[in-house]
């Protein structure tokens, strides 16, 4: 019997020899290169002052010598702070506050499924919130310079004579600049001023980031391996899109039924010049059509109501050619959403050029026609802007109705379990949008009035020197405070119910750490902060009930400003000692609270314009809201993720083409994580699979995919999965930011690693002998886990170079990427 022939042995897998690297991408207010590196000496691979890649300088030529990273990888840190925390003039981006939130609500929408219609009048109906907020931040600034100082004070002998300076413009002095139309013309330089400095801001962002165009590699097809390894024929055609040469409005759709690819990955996704460009143009011709509307306004009313020297007609042909205007802005905001399917490199020069130039024209004629001498004109009462305010507070009451009756339909279509307020996320933010604007706007008027009203109180007549401003805004201020009562109900019910987990906690905690000795304090401790970070989940119902009550209240104080015409405290005369009391209580206490709230913006500003440490709180905030580009409002703060996400991309894709059988692990923390994800979104399809992604204390699903459904919900975190080589994302229980990405795939994929126990050890141990602090949302490197995660990828990606026999000792660390 002839011997057994022995079984093929396996073939031996392709050695890798090429260079493995990791490009670590720090989180949430930032990091330097030294910190990142864990190295003293490093050195600019490429880039600028404000973002660039680096290395330490014995890692510069890594590519070079590849076995001498058998063990780590190269290490190269991307720095992108500069980009939302860089010079001090950014804390002022504070006073932009509600043009960055209601630019939130645009990419809240929920995911849509062949709603193409639904999906544009979205983001019409949120850009059209956003137009409501310029004017309304323009009209604030007509109120105070038009209404409270150059009609009212200017007019009234007591107030002028406390201002010195007014002096020149007072009704007694009888110069050329005391008649009341020449009052408004000088005094439109302010609001004017405004717009142009905002006008001037957003254009000079413009060009530092949206313009900032990526690679052209990377205009290739957008269709790709996203949807078909989702189970969609490649190369078919996107039922929501338009042709080719057209543009996309509003969709957004990011894996919708798996039949597109996600937005993040289109080639025009973060390329907004042309849309930005046109929004600057709509919404700075709106703030000197606004401007232009006060001044005339005023002089046609009194034309229309005397027999003057100046011509009826021409007020009307005035008020006429900004009326037109109005509507051209409106047809411009509604006509075009976002181009994303391609790179769109156009710009509408006539409309961005002759848009705010033809309202500009218009206010220089309204300031002429103002400026008419009309010797009996005399100033009393206040100008109209009560009607002003009052059609401003409904219609953005109505658009957010509107925009919640769209916004439910959508998701009801296609609803997403986890998606927040059963995709009322959208809505809720923007009612938070005009909230703000309105605290801000109605600060600023009763601060001015009260300290041009001395000791008296503006609009309750008993030894007031001016009317003060309208109506309506004392109403706002009144229910702040009932807001606030209303308020404390939701928060003792979580401070209530985060102890009550605590202590259900603690027995678990000392379970996972057995058999280590318990010890009280510190099981409470660790509890506890379990407990508090879970608390993130339950943020979308506070501001749903903040965003309610806003609603309801403010219509309340609409009714009540409508119908009675008086300031709370004077409405509520005759009707008893304790409402006359509560009513005055309300509204001193709310205008108190108005004006203290918009003193803390500015005063925030002005500190973190000096102190280096405040600004980068500050910026922490902009990384968070600024991710997202300008679709809804061209004055937000720019978008940094316009020129970090091409330059991820870039960077990924120019040293992937220059090391063949290169190995890349792409590590990002918090912010940095959904940073990496867009720009591996972004590469093409032939390096994508050459990429593993490592996340840890990610946003991506917890933050991003629940308010974000339609860019980060399961659809596209799914394609994220399976169109990269590998990933990993590690979380812990005690970080209030990061949490697993929940891939939704039978059987598990193995992408969550965690929780990670956190602290390491729960008391003294021979190796930790020290006690180990609670890490939280930070240091994620520090645990083994980390190494571990690293080490896996770069096995998935490929074999690791031979061992070499003068392999000099390897580094204890390839680096950190934590902000």
């Amino acid at each position: 019997m002839a011997p057994a022939t022995p079984p093929p042995s396996a073939p031996e897998p392709p050695q890798h020899t090429g260079t493995s690297l990791e490009l670590l991408v720090h989180g949430v207010g930032g990091a330097t290169p030294q910190e990142m590196l864990g190295d003293p000496r490093t050195v600019r691979v490429t880039g600028d002052e404000v973002a660039a890649v680096y290395r330490r300088t014995e890692d510069a030529d890594g590519e070079q010598r590849p076995e001498r990273y058998r063990d780590e990888p190269v290490a190269e840190a991307y720095c992108w702070s500069g980009l939302t925390s860089g010079n001090g003039s950014r804390a002022l981006w504070l006073l932009l506050l509600p043009f960055m939130v209601v630019n939130l609500a645009h990419w809240m929408r929920p995911t849509a499924t062949g709603r193409s219609r639904a999906v544009r009048l979205y983001g019409v109906l949120v850009r059209l919130v956003a137009l409501s907020l310029t004017v309304l931040l323009t009209a604030a600034a007509c109120e105070v310079a038009l209404d409270l100082l150059a009609w009212q004070c200017a007019g009234a002998d007591a107030c002028a004579e406390r201002r010195s300076w007014l002096g020149f413009l007072a009704e007694r002095q009888g110069g050329w600049w005391s008649q009341p139309g020449r009052r408004l013309a000088l005094a439109a330089v302010v609001p004017a001023a405004l717009v142009g400095l905002l006008w001037y801001l957003s254009n000079r962002t413009w060009s530092a980031y949206e313009s900032q165009r990526p690679l052209d590699g990377q205009d290739a097809e957008a269709d790709d391996a996203f949807g078909a390894a989702a189970g969609h024929v490649p190369n078919a055609p996107d039922p929501d899109a338009p042709g080719p040469n057209a543009s996309r409005p509003d969709t957004g759709g990011a894996s919708e039924a798996g039949s597109v690819s996600p937005a993040l990955g289109r080639p025009g996704f973060w390329y907004g010049r042309r849309l930005v460009a046109r929004l600057r143009a709509a919404h700075t011709a709106a703030g000197f059509l606004t401007v232009a509307a006060a001044v005339a306004g005023a002089a046609a009313r009194y034309d229309r109501g005397a027999e003057g020297p100046v011509p009826r007609f021409i007020g009307a042909a005035v008020e006429g050619g900004i009326l037109v205007g109005a509507l051209v802005v409106v047809g411009v905001v509604c006509r075009r959403g976002r181009s994303e399917q391609t790179r769109d490199t156009r710009l509408d020069g006539a409309l961005i050029s002759w848009l705010p130039g033809s309202a500009l024209a218009l206010l220089a004629l309204a300031v002429l026609y103002a400026s008419w001498s009309r010797p009996d004109w005399q100033s009393s009462g206040t100008l109209p802007g009560e009607a002003t305010f009052r059609l401003l507070a409904v219609g953005q009451g109505i658009l957010v109705i509107a925009l919640a009756v769209v916004a439910r339909g959508l998701y009801r279509r296609t609803p997403e379990p986890r998606t927040v307020l059963h995709g009322l996320g959208g809505p809720v933010v923007a009612m938070l949008a005009c909230a703000l604007g309105g605290v801000m706007t109605g600060g600023v008027a009763q601060r001015v009035a009260d300290w041009l009203d001395g000791p008296g109180t503006p609009g309750m007549g008993r030894g007031a020197d001016i009317a003060g401003p309208p109506v309506l805004l004392s109403w706002q201020a009144s229910v702040i405070p009932l807001l606030l009562i209303l308020l404390l109900l939701p928060v003792l019910a979580l401070v209530v119910r985060t102890a009550r987990t605590a202590r259900r906690l603690g027995p678990v905690v000392e379970a996972e750490y057995a058999p280590e000795p318990p010890e009280a304090s510190r099981t409470r401790r660790i509890a506890r902060i379990r407990a508090t970070a879970a608390l993130t989940d339950s943020a979308p119902w506070i501001v749903g009930v903040v965003s309610a009550a806003t609603l309801l209240l403010g219509a309340g104080a609409i009714a009540g400003s409508w119908y009675s015409d008086r300031v709370p405290g004077r409405a509520a005369d005759g009707s008893g000692p304790l409402l006359e009391s509560l009513a005055d209580a309300a509204q001193s206490t709310g205008s108190w609270l108005i004006g203290f709230g918009f003193i803390l913006f500015v005063a925030g500003g002005r500190r973190a314009y000096k102190d280096a440490s405040a600004r980068r709180t500050i910026g922490i905030l902009w990384d968070v809201g600024t991710f997202w580009p300008r679709a809804a409002h061209p004055f937000a703060p720019p978008c940094y993720a316009e020129r970090a996400v091409p330059d991820l991309a870039s960077r990924m894709s120019a040293w992937t083409s220059a090391t063949p059988r290169g190995r890349l692990v792409i590590s990002g923390h918090s912010q940095g994580s959904v940073l990496a994800a867009s720009a591996v979104w972004q590469l093409p399809d032939a390096t994508r699979p050459r990429v593993a992604l490592l996340t840890y204390g990610s946003p991506l699903e917890r933050l991003y995919g629940r308010w974000f459904p339609a860019y980060f919900g399961p659809g596209p975190l799914l394609g994220l999965h399976r169109s990269v080589h590998c990933w990993r994302n590690l979380w812990r229980a005690t970080d209030p930011i990061g949490g697993p990405v929940r891939i939704a795939e039978d059987p598990d994929p193995g992408v969550d690693r965690g929780p990670l126990k956190d602290p390491l050890a729960y008391g003294r141990t021979p190796r930790l002998p020290l006690p180990e602090p609670i890490l939280g949302h930070s240091d994620y490197q520090a645990d083994p886990a980390f190494a571990d995660a690293r080490a896996d990828l770069l096995e998935e990606l490929g074999p690791r170079v031979p061992r070499q026999a003068e392999a000099r000792t390897q580094k204890g660390t390839s680096g950190r990427s934590s902000g």
